[in-house]
């Protein structure tokens, strides 16, 4: 596959406190990549990198250009979903759409319309009459009828009611993935992308803890559901983490001998959700 983005000794100081260390990361053109991390970890700064909005150490190139220095170029190709919609209260959804259609070159009316008509929100609304997650449907129609190679996602679906999210993620896979762009999404609702994800990326502190695609996550790691007759057996094991479920215990293992772990219990697929809190826990420690 051909790398789209290509970061090297990627980093960023803000007066003093490092919000990229150092990293290293390759993301090919055709994946769903899911950016994880807790607050203040860097996910932020890396998008800015990415989107050409701030400067940085190392070496970063994003669909072949230098995005800080030739950031008008690489906009042509790139859309970008803030967690926050800002629009002019006086402004008509109509009149939004005709803006978007003069300024940007690669902006399809029709499809900003037929992601409107899964919505309440009218081409006669004004943005004030709009209530706070209308304003959410309103953006995101907007944004994603741009054909763009890249789609970045920095929390898309914040304000957002659990129903239209659903229908939000249906519609980025049937209408925006199936022409082969690639997309970054960030969400702390984790457990809500992990269906759609093609890789993922944990970041904390700066640093690249997990780049790996899903299948090979998949295979790395696995969770093993045990009575308590078993545990201090396991726990010789070294697992990774360790929670009780339902008055048994669970325990996450990384590149294990799975055929062993079968007789000792359950062996199931730990969700991203779980393996992340496992791997902050763990960086802790």
């Amino acid at each position: 596959m051909t790398a789209l983005i290509e970061a090297r000794g990627l980093s960023k100081r803000y007066e003093g406190s490092v919000a990229l260390d150092g990293v290293d990361f390759t993301i090919e053109e055709g994946r769903i990549l899911g950016l994880i991390g807790p607050n203040g970890a860097g996910k932020t700064t890396a998008l800015k990198a990415i989107l050409g909005l701030t400067n940085y150490d190392g070496h970063l190139r994003v669909l072949g250009f230098d995005p800080y220095r030739q950031r008008p170029e690489l906009m042509q190709h790139v859309s970008f979903i803030a967690d926050v919609a800002v629009l002019p209260r006086w402004m008509k959804v109509a009149d939004a759409i005709d803006f978007m259609e003069a300024v940007h070159p690669n902006f399809k009316r029709a499809r900003a319309l037929e992601f409107l008509a899964r919505t309440k929100v009218r081409p006669d609304h004004k943005v004030r009459q709009l209530s706070k997650g209308m304003i959410v449907q309103l953006h995101l129609s907007l944004v994603m009828a741009i054909e763009a190679k890249l789609l970045v996602l920095d929390e898309p679906t914040l304000g957002l009611d659990i129903l239209y999210r659903k229908d939000f993620y249906a519609a980025l896979l049937a209408d925006y993935f199936d022409e082969g762009r690639t997309i970054i999404v960030t969400t702390h609702q984790v457990e809500e992308i992990e269906h759609i994800l093609t890789d993922v990326m944990f970041i904390k502190d700066g640093k690249i803890i997990l780049d790996d695609t899903m299948d090979a996550v998949s295979e790395r790691y696995v969770e093993l559901l045990v009575g308590r007759d078993r545990v201090d057996e396991v726990r010789k094991l070294s697992p990774m983490a360790e929670r009780e479920v339902f008055g048994k215990s669970l325990f996450l293992f990384q590149d294990p001998d799975r055929d062993h772990l079968r007789t000792l219990g359950e062996l199931h697929t730990p969700s991203i959700t779980d393996l992340f809190v496992a791997k902050m826990r763990g960086e802790s420690a």
